[in-house]
């Protein structure tokens, strides 16, 4: 039961607290950067990184921190995280961080961040902020994952850049959906997974 319960910040997040299609935050950059699965991917590990990070760092301080400037202590925190991100993205994989363009950058302000920042780490010990912070980080990342895949494997007729469908399809007259790349898409993938959820979890259902 214990162990359960040391977890559950972890696993939680993963479905039943889920911050995209449960607590609805995040929302710009899952329909920004899901028409292709790679940027997708290193949205997830880079936004689980930060927040995993962020999480320890603010519980660590959260007894040093005055609080009529603990937003701004939060906000230089995670700037500096993701300051470290870019850079080591830029010297990765350029192309990738260049699609990714300015959502980089907003991971500073992304909600989900400063939300578990503010409502789990300044209330919490090290380790299960971060176990807050990934299991917050992978349950955004699943949604984008998911979406991702479907918005490119039908859009474009690929998965992480490599042609699925067979080429005789397309002599056959299979077409991609242009429509799926495109942003509201991703809106009405979203909508279909929040559906889907919510059908399972009943106790969701308002």
């Amino acid at each position: 039961m214990n162990l359960k319960k040391t977890f559950l910040p972890l696993f939680n997040p993963l479905s039943k607290d889920n911050p995209v299609i449960v607590q609805v935050l995040g929302i710009c950059s899952a329909l920004a950067v899901t028409a292709k699965m790679e940027p997708a991917l290193v949205m997830t590990i880079s936004v689980t990184a930060v927040l995993a990070l962020a999480n320890v760092i603010i519980s660590l301080m959260r007894n040093t921190i005055p609080s009529s400037i603990r937003i701004i202590v939060q906000l230089v925190v995670v700037a500096a995280l993701v300051v470290v991100v870019d850079q080591v993205l830029k010297a990765w994989n350029y192309e990738v961080s260049k699609a990714l363009s300015v959502f980089i950058g907003l991971i500073i302000t992304n909600c989900i961040i400063m939300g578990r920042l503010e409502a789990f780490a300044l209330n919490n010990r090290p380790w299960p902020s971060f176990l807050d912070g990934l299991g917050n980080g992978l349950g955004y990342g699943i949604i984008l994952i998911i979406v991702s895949f479907f918005r490119e494997l039908f859009g474009s007729g690929t998965l992480f850049g490599c042609q699925v469908f067979p080429q005789w399809w397309y002599d056959a007259g299979y077409q991609n959906n242009g429509m799926m790349i495109l942003p509201p898409m991703a809106l009405i993938v979203v909508a279909c997974i929040i559906w889907a959820h919510r059908s399972i979890n009943k106790d969701l259902q308002e």
